[in-house]
């Protein structure tokens, strides 16, 4: 009844004459429109696809010390529901890692004070296992017998395989997994159904599925993250935001973070509503522009807390496109962005964060353009391009 009292209301009231009016907006309509249809089924088999492979990694090193990996959760824009327009997609997947039987992961944040960490590591130590030795056979206790002891009887330790020092090292990580997917892949139930090929990657594992009867080619990402306490943030594999990344940092991410707060939004949402389509939209404009699309998606969800929902009708569509437009140009002249997750009181409480996060000083995304009058010309050029 409400899918149909909306359609009459768009009838009515002529809902997008003015943007189908033009030819550019409609080619870029219907571009969006095929690239995203669909989508959610591709998105559920990739999923189902890739549990099945942790699923086979996890039965066969059961018994030993390699990295505990936990079922993916697909992130990014092809599973929020949106995505930009240019290029093949790929389907991203952040996989939790935990810590084997007689280790543990203790991520070490940032310094002292500070909530968003630039260069994060993850620091492994050896934990007594004496308690759970008396529950199951022939488990050695790390710290209660000797290295010669644990050689000849068990593989070593994950500090002597996959860490540079005492820090768990991405780049070892990834040449495990890259080189062992190949072979568990063909115990996996699809196996007969896709050929899996693993493409090259330094921090993550880029693998291509093509479909044996259809030749359907799939691109999937899988990263590897340590959950930042009980948060929705996780210390990952990815790199970071600038520059070289070594391989013993594991940069924040808001991933996971990031696609609750869409759930939420689209939970709240009316069922005609079209922001994620302006997402969507500017997603494919601001390519060739100094704006990242991190930038635009700030904007945009500040902008979700800040407006009603309902005004992200269909019928408002331009209307939603001019209204990130004039936020992007606020913050602009004010030279202000902040940080969507930092000291951002408006942050729905279903979205689990670190403690210190919500009552953090705001973070300034612009604060360069303050410090750089160069960087702020060109700003103001790109936005004019937009």
């Amino acid at each position: 009844t409400e899918k149909e009292e909306v359609e009459q209301e768009d009838e009515e009231e002529g809902e997008g004459e003015e943007f189908y009016e033009s030819d550019y907006t409609r080619q870029i309509t219907e571009c969006a429109l095929a690239k995203v249809q669909g989508r959610d089924n591709r998105c559920q088999l990739v999923e189902e696809l890739m549990n099945d492979l942790l699923d086979a990694f996890t039965n066969l090193c059961s018994d030993s010390f390699f990295p505990v990996l936990l079922p993916a959760v697909g992130v990014g824009s092809a599973f929020e529901g949106w995505s930009s327009l240019e290029g093949d997609t790929v389907y991203r997947l952040l996989v939790p890692t935990q810590a084997p039987r007689g280790h543990v992961f203790i991520p070490e944040v940032g310094t002292k004070g500070k909530a968003l960490a630039r260069s994060s590591r993850i620091r492994v130590e050896l934990r007594c296992t004496c308690r759970v030795r008396q529950l199951l056979r022939n488990m050695l206790c790390f710290l209660r017998n000797l290295e010669d002891k644990l050689r000849k009887n068990l593989q070593p330790s994950l500090l002597h395989t996959f860490c540079t020092g005492s820090y768990l090292d991405v780049q070892k990580i990834v040449t495990w997994f890259n080189v062992q997917v190949p072979t568990v892949w063909t115990v996996t139930r699809h196996a007969h159904a896709y050929d899996l090929k693993v493409l090259p990657s330094c921090r993550s594992c880029k693998l291509q599925l093509k479909n044996t009867s259809s030749g359907e080619k799939l691109l999937i990402e899988l990263l590897f993250g340590v959950q930042q306490g009980h948060s929705d943030i996780f210390l990952s594999s990815q790199n970071s935001e600038v520059g070289f990344t070594p391989s013993t940092v594991w940069p924040q991410s808001f991933a996971v973070a990031e696609k609750k707060f869409l759930q939420y939004v689209a939970r709240n949402a009316r069922p005609d509503s079209c922001h994620l389509s302006c997402l969507s939209f500017f997603a494919h404009i601001q390519v060739g522009t100094g704006f990242s699309i991190h930038t635009i998606r700030t904007v945009f969800f500040h902008l979700l807390t800040t407006n009603n929902l309902k005004i992200w009708r269909r019928r408002n569509f331009l209307t939603g496109l001019e209204n990130i437009l004039q936020h992007l140009q606020s913050c602009l002249k004010e030279k202000r962005l902040d940080h969507f997750f930092l000291g951002n009181q408006k942050v729905p409480k279903e979205i689990v964060l670190p403690c210190n996060f919500r009552a953090a000083r705001p973070l300034n995304l612009f604060q360069h353009l303050e410090q750089d009058p160069d960087a702020y010309c060109q700003a103001l050029h790109d936005f004019s391009v937009l």
